[in-house]
């Protein structure tokens, strides 16, 4: 059994930050990668960032030089940065981690970016 809790969603203004956490636990050993998706509604989920367990990341070339992505292996935990935040920015976010045993979803995150 894999549970993701995730925090950190909200409501901010044009231009503003907000931090996305996630924390996995659960029957694993190791993460291979984890990552934050995003989807508005009537469309298909999308990949926003991604990190593996030696630190490689990836961004949607959407959210590059805006969004940081880490983790802490410690604790099983990944994190959003996400400054300069748009309009378009406002969706749902979904935590994901990929290990082994499975890929596994949290039950989202609403970020609002609205003045």
């Amino acid at each position: 059994q894999v549970q993701l809790v995730e925090s950190g969603g909200g409501l901010v203004q044009p231009g503003g930050s907000l931090r996305l956490s996630c924390a996995a636990s659960g029957s694993f050993f190791s993460i291979d990668v984890m990552g934050w998706y995003r989807q508005a509604p009537g469309k298909l989920r999308e990949p926003v960032a991604q990190i593996t367990s030696g630190g490689t990341t990836y961004y949607a070339d959407s959210v590059k030089g805006r969004f940081t992505i880490c983790r802490d292996n410690a604790k099983n935990t990944v994190y959003l940065q996400m400054t300069s935040l748009k309009p378009d920015d406002t969706v749902v976010y979904y935590c994901n981690i990929e290990f082994s045993g499975g890929n596994y979803w949290g039950p989202g995150a609403q970020v609002t970016v609205s003045s």
